[in-house]
C-alpha cells in the first residue's frame, strides 16, 4: 500500500501542477480498487446498475467536480465512498420513482418490466438517517459510509478516516445498532 501511495502523492502532485495526462494515469492506478469496492457494493444493492457504471459515474463526478482538490490516496477514496452512497442512493431514489409511476406514461401491466430493486427503499431510508446521523456524530456516518457503501474493509476505513482500526469497528458496531434502532422505528 506505502508505493500505492507514493505513487498517488507523486500522480496528485501532477495533477495539481498542470500534467493533462497524470489524471488518466491517476484513475488507470485507482481503476481496479474503484471497481472492487463497486463490486462488493452491488452484490445486494442493486441489480440493474452495474459495477461498471457505479465507477464510471464516481470517476465522472470526481472528474467535474473536485480532482484538483484530492489532498491524499486517503481523501480520494473518502470522496469515492461519498460518491458512490450518493449515486446508488439516487438510483434507488429514482427506483422508488419509476415504481411509484412518476413521470410514467401509463402502459398495460402485461408490458412493464420490473427492474426495481428490494433495496431501495431501505437505501433512500439509510440514506436519510445517515444524514441525521451526520449531524450529532459525523465520524460514525462515515465509518458506515466507508463500510457500506465504499465496500471498505475495517482497515482500509481505519486508514481512509486517520483511524485507529479498534475505532473503526467499535464504531461500526455502534451505528450499525443506531440505524437498526432507527429503523425499526420508522
Amino acid at each position: 500500500m506505502v508505493a500505492l501511495d507514493h505513487q498517488f502523492d507523486e500522480l496528485m502532485t501532477s495533477l495539481k501542477g498542470g500534467d493533462s495526462q497524470a489524471w488518466s494515469s491517476l484513475v488507470r492506478l485507482v481503476y481496479d480498487d474503484l471497481r472492487r469496492l463497486a463490486r462488493a457494493q452491488l452484490g445486494g444493492a442493486a441489480r440493474t446498475l452495474n459495477t461498471t457504471a457505479l465507477v464510471h459515474e464516481c470517476y465522472f463526478r470526481i472528474n467535474e467536480v473536485s480532482k484538483h482538490a484530492i489532498e491524499s490516496n486517503s481523501h480520494f477514496y473518502n470522496l469515492a465512498s461519498r460518491i458512490m452512497r450518493q449515486v446508488l442512493c439516487d438510483y434507488a431514489r429514482e427506483q422508488l420513482a419509476i415504481k411509484r409511476g412518476s413521470g410514467q406514461r401509463k402502459e398495460a401491466i402485461d408490458d412493464i418490466e420490473v427492474g426495481v430493486d428490494d433495496n431501495a427503499a431501505d437505501l433512500v431510508e439509510i440514506d436519510q438517517l445517515l444524514r441525521r446521523l451526520e449531524k450529532k456524530n459525523p465520524r460514525l456516518a462515515r465509518v458506515f459510509e466507508h463500510r457500506y457503501f465504499g465496500g471498505l474493509n475495517d482497515a482500509e476505513c481505519a486508514e481512509a478516516m486517520g483511524a485507529s482500526l479498534r475505532t473503526v469497528q467499535r464504531d461500526w458496531n455502534v451505528v450499525r445498532a443506531w440505524l437498526a434502532k432507527h429503523m425499526r422505528e420508522s
